[in-house]
């Protein structure tokens, strides 16, 4: 029997995605469901499980169908392993082996990995990496990350979490306290999750047409820049400063020259990125080409690229 089938798997920090693709990558049925935030490990695998066998029942297909299984969520994966020491989107799962925990019960290979490496593959896949040798896939969300692209191979590194750009600290003693347990890394500075925090302390004192109620966030922040308000306009210029010396540290580093922005804050548009590409060039003196694009694969850039973890040698 020909296993034609795989299935992929987004697990973040609202909805889990699933995706079911046949043999060419054509997608071919998705659904999804809220993500169960409180579950431990057992509970979220269990919930998978059962999610899966309903995906393959209206389907028409069984288990013996399917080349594989993989799964992304915002985690530190032990790779090798398919071990999740802790995630973001459901706290509670912490030191689980999920990867042997689904195949003992599914039967099925398993592949598990961070989002924003799985997004990385798929982008240079099937979307603004095609074509390219070395890529960066820059998630600027919620969180920061990046996935890494060299000589057209995801690079992990020793452990699985390489690519854990929003983690990188830029100021030491200063700055907020990421959910890391460190202060002054990239993400506290730059990420969705934090702006809020630097609009409410730089808006003391000042007029702004943000609502700086318990709603505020970035879309909120996006308006009152179209507004022209000063202090949006001022955070805006702060996020694109942290944002663009990161990519400025990565390029160092690894030297490679095209960068693929994603996440809910590329909505900002030029309105942010031009910002970030300028001052992107203020620190960049060797006039190469760098060049930055917009991920092309939107909403379904984790169920593809999840799919995509079945067919990488291992």
């Amino acid at each position: 029997m020909v296993k034609s089938y795989r299935i992929g798997i987004d697990a973040g920090g609202t909805k889990v995605a699933y995706g079911l693709f046949d043999e060419q990558n054509q997608l071919l049925d998705r659904f999804q469901h809220p993500t169960p935030i409180e579950a431990d490990g057992p509970a979220f695998s269990d919930l998978v499980i059962e999610s899966v066998e309903r995906l393959l029942q209206k389907n028409g297909l069984i288990k013996e169908d399917l080349q594989g299984i993989g799964i992304c969520m915002p985690s530190f994966i032990l790779f090798e392993q398919g071990y999740v020491c802790m995630t973001s989107a459901m706290v509670n799962i912490r030191d689980f082996a999920m990867r042997d925990y689904l195949t003992q019960r599914l039967r099925v290979p398993i592949v598990l990995d961070n989002d924003s490496n799985v997004a990385a593959l798929a982008e240079y896949r099937y979307g603004a990496g095609q074509g390219s040798r070395h890529m960066i896939y820059m998630a600027t969300s919620t969180g920061i990350g990046s996935g890494l692209i060299l000589n057209g191979q995801l690079f992990r590194g020793s452990y699985g979490w390489a690519g854990e750009s929003g983690h990188m600290i830029i100021t030491p003693d200063a700055g907020l306290l990421c959910g890391c347990r460190n202060q002054g890394c990239f993400m506290s500075w730059a990420a969705g999750r934090y702006i809020p925090q630097h609009i409410r302390q730089q808006a003391v004192g000042r007029q702004t047409t943000m609502n700086l109620g318990p709603d505020l966030d970035c879309v909120e922040l996006c308006r009152s820049c179209r507004e022209d308000d000063p202090l949006a306009l001022e955070i805006l210029e702060q996020t694109a400063h942290y944002i663009a010396i990161c990519v400025f540290n990565i390029y160092q580093l690894l030297n490679v020259n095209l960068f693929v922005f994603g996440g809910g804050m590329v909505n900002f548009g030029p309105l942010l990125y031009d910002r970030v590409r300028q001052e992107f060039d203020r620190y960049n003196h060797i006039p190469q080409s760098v060049e930055f694009r917009f991920a092309q694969l939107k909403k379904d850039i984790g169920i593809i690229g999840a799919a995509e973890l079945v067919r990488e040698p291992r």
